[in-house]
């Protein structure tokens, strides 16, 4: 089976992959969203994680390890 191969530039640089199509065929089936991966996020979603590291750089003291959440579960 041919493996994905690296495209580069004419200086040597790499600049994209090429997979088999039966590969990306198998990868689609097992990861039906895959196409969407990268898509931009709405806006409502952008504000919300903008206001959210607003707080944390105004507020960094009320950061806490995540294991803190677990031990009050």
């Amino acid at each position: 089976m041919l493996q994905a191969q690296v495209l580069k530039d004419q200086q040597g640089a790499p600049m994209g992959v090429f997979i088999p199509i039966k590969v990306w065929e198998r990868v689609k089936f097992q990861y039906p969203d895959i196409e969407s991966v990268g898509a931009d996020l709405p806006p409502w979603e952008k504000e919300f994680i903008d206001q959210r590291l607003e707080m944390v750089k105004r507020h960094p003291e009320r950061l806490q390890p995540i294991e803190t959440l677990f031990d009050g579960l």
